[in-house]
């Protein structure tokens, strides 16, 4: 079996051009994003206003796995994962844009690329949040077998009208 070389590092700029192709190499067996193709271009799917820090999964010398961690925002969503963290939304980090291209798959990246987001969220003293539309599916069973806990549902903007609601997601401390 071949052998791949992954490092875990912050993202450039530099690393925007990869990630496109990953986010789009990946989006027909994941269904993420859920709007596709996108009606804006995808780099500002991947970088977010409300970034904190993100992160990229080099394999074999290209970025082939991507992670940010964004502020939570005061709303009704937050207020959700508030109540179901027992902490101030200002104590909250969100896991975000978490996507690995399909040939990096099977190599622990995903993994690799959550402990990442989830680490430096619990060592800057807040708790981990996300939420995933796939219900049922891998990303959703990966969660719950990480320690993730169900706290919520809610809808979202970017969700389609068929789609049922999001499940909001609390890592508890450790």
């Amino acid at each position: 079996m071949l052998r791949h070389t992954v490092t875990i590092r912050d993202r450039s700029d530099s690393d925007l051009p990869d990630l496109v192709e990953a986010l789009g190499a990946q989006q027909p067996t994941s269904g993420y994003p859920h709007r596709w193709p996108l009606p804006f271009a995808a780099e500002e799917f991947i970088t977010r206003p409300a970034e904190e820090r993100a992160w990229v999964a080099e394999l074999d010398g290209r970025a082939r796995g991507h992670v940010s961690v964004t502020t939570v925002p005061d709303d009704e969503h937050g207020a959700l994962w508030s109540a179901g963290a027992g902490r101030p939304v200002a104590e909250l980090g969100c896991v975000s844009v978490l996507f690995v291209h399909p040939e990096a798959q099977g190599h622990g990246v995903g993994g690799r690329l959550l402990d990442a987001a989830t680490g430096w969220i619990h060592r800057t003293g807040r708790t981990p949040v996300l939420d995933v539309d796939d219900r049922d599916g891998v990303a959703h069973a990966v969660y719950l077998r990480r320690g993730w806990q169900v706290v919520a549902e809610a809808r979202f903007d970017w969700q389609r009208e068929d789609a049922p609601p999001a499940r909001l997601m609390v890592l508890p401390d450790p």
